[in-house]
């Protein structure tokens, strides 16, 4: 069975750096097998970083195939890529079209991050567009078992890491864990 994940939209007051307060809305991504399972769930998840007050304005379902958090990212970016396949009965090209969701500093670091996700991929594909999402968190769905624990604490290590800058003398615009052309 696929991951299903929904956009659920949480609206609070939120104190910015120089202390104001101001009441916002962002949206955060769950994995969820219905509308109601994804309300409960970012329930709890919004109540372990918010101590005030919060309302769930708006849940739907995502149109992610695939989630991938990279170490020392922090903003999350929508990747499209457009699987190539040939109909041999008609004689066409066909195109269809799925959404990764990719975790980068950049755009050009989100379509470094494509590429090494679809690099084991058998057939033709292109990346016609990559986009920053407003997406602020993603709470993927762990059922606590022995196995999936390793694999919550990789997620989440990975979602957590901040980036580290280098020196590099002339642009100083390198990151740790970057890969290098």
């Amino acid at each position: 069975m696929s991951t299903i994940w929904y956009e659920c939209k949480v609206k609070y007051r939120k104190t910015d750096d120089i202390g104001t307060q101001k009441v916002t809305t962002e949206p955060y991504l769950v994995d969820a097998l219905s509308y109601t399972e994804a309300e409960t769930r970012i329930n709890e998840e919004m109540s372990a970083y918010i101590s005030e007050e919060f309302k769930i304005t708006n849940i739907k379902m995502a149109n992610y195939a695939e989630i991938h958090p990279f170490e020392n990212a922090d903003r999350w970016f929508k990747s499209k890529v457009s699987l190539m396949a040939y109909d041999e009965e008609s004689g066409k090209e066909r195109r269809s079209n799925m959404y990764i969701l990719v975790q980068a500093n950049d755009v050009k670091e989100a379509y470094d991050n494509t590429i090494a996700i679809m690099k084991n991929t058998m057939g033709d594909y292109t990346i016609p567009a990559i986009a920053e999402s407003p997406i602020m968190d993603v709470f993927p769905y762990f059922s606590g078992e022995e196995g999936e624990m390793e694999q919550l604490e990789r997620f989440n290590a990975l979602k957590a890491s901040k980036p580290e800058l280098v020196a590099t003398g002339e642009t100083g615009d390198d990151f740790v864990g970057a890969e290098s052309e």
